[in-house]
């Protein structure tokens, strides 16, 4: 991404992880007819938000892969490139490693 994009206090950017085309009993969906991913890649993190005047520091970071909800976040496009940022409480959980290679298996 060349644009340098941050997000402010607890938000975070994140790019959808596309879903890997299968054909199963030789019907074949159309992008149409497909539900908008659940899962991506976290590629920026603002600062953390405030409690009590001290800064919370946010439990994911660039890199980790995330589930969140259908309708969490907003979508931006910039340069091409379609993003979500989202508040960190609209993430519902953090994929682990083992999480992560069974994801890709499919």
């Amino acid at each position: 991404m060349a644009v340098n994009l941050t997000p402010l206090h607890d938000r975070v950017v994140v790019r959808r992880i596309e879903e890997k085309e299968s054909i199963k009993g030789g019907i074949i969906i159309p992008d149409s007819a497909k539900e908008k991913q659940q899962e991506g890649e976290v590629i920026a993190v603002g600062a953390g938000r405030r409690e009590k005047g001290e800064r919370v520091p946010l439990d994911v970071k660039a890199g980790d892969r995330v589930l969140f909800g259908k309708y969490s976040g907003t979508e931006i496009k910039i340069e091409d490139e379609e993003l979500l940022i989202l508040k960190e409480d609209e993430i519902l959980a953090k994929l682990s490693g083992a999480a992560k290679a069974a994801g890709s298996r499919k």
